[in-house]
């Protein structure tokens, strides 16, 4: 595979995440399409996310295929080379659900972004 013009050993490529992952494991394993981001899919209700695809429609798709729910899957990217408040946002095209008063690409409802943030806090160990 090729990243800024030059050959790089590939890596895994969309990950389910079900048990805990250090914050250090994702960026060594997880930044195959960004540098510094890996966009992920947090399904709310079963408490696992897919990680590392172009797309988040990529990862909702596997998530789907696997038993998960739409209205429980929610798109964020992940930063794991920055501190803990920065690691995660809020932002997907696949948030856009005007029928789950979601207008925007970035996760509006508090709660639902609750859900999201202690789902991704159960799954990484954050680390030093």
């Amino acid at each position: 595979m090729k990243r800024d013009g030059a050959e790089v050993e590939e890596r895994s490529i969309l990950k389910i995440i079900e048990e805990k992952i250090s914050r250090k494991e994702i960026a060594e394993k997880y930044l195959t399409y960004f540098d510094t981001m890996t966009k992920a899919v947090v399904d709310i209700g079963k408490e696992v996310m897919a990680v590392d695809a172009d797309l988040h429609s990529d990862l909702e798709s596997a998530l789907l295929e696997t038993g998960s729910i739409q209205e429980n899957l929610w798109g964020i990217n992940l930063y794991p080379l920055k501190n803990k408040e920065d690691f995660i946002e809020y932002t997907s095209l696949i948030n856009i659900r005007p029928h789950q008063n979601n207008t925007s690409m970035e996760i509006e409802d508090p709660c639902i972004r609750e859900k999201v943030k202690s789902t991704v806090d159960k799954l990484v160990d954050y680390g030093p």
